[in-house]
């Protein structure tokens, strides 16, 4: 995925604010997004990263 479009952009802002992720997490969300071919498989990476980042 690329950080740099409006609707990923728009996609991350909403799982900050509904999982309440914190800092860590969310620095670890933004290297993982280039990585990641979709916000199912960002949120799959996270998990794989910290089993506490998200539910």
């Amino acid at each position: 995925m690329n950080i740099n479009d409006k609707y990923v952009l728009d996609m991350l802002n909403k799982i900050i604010a509904i999982d309440r992720l914190n800092k860590i997490q969310i620095l670890q969300m933004v290297n993982l997004v280039s990585l990641s071919n979709d916000i199912n498989d960002l949120k799959d990476n996270l998990k794989w990263e910290n089993p506490k980042s998200l539910p």
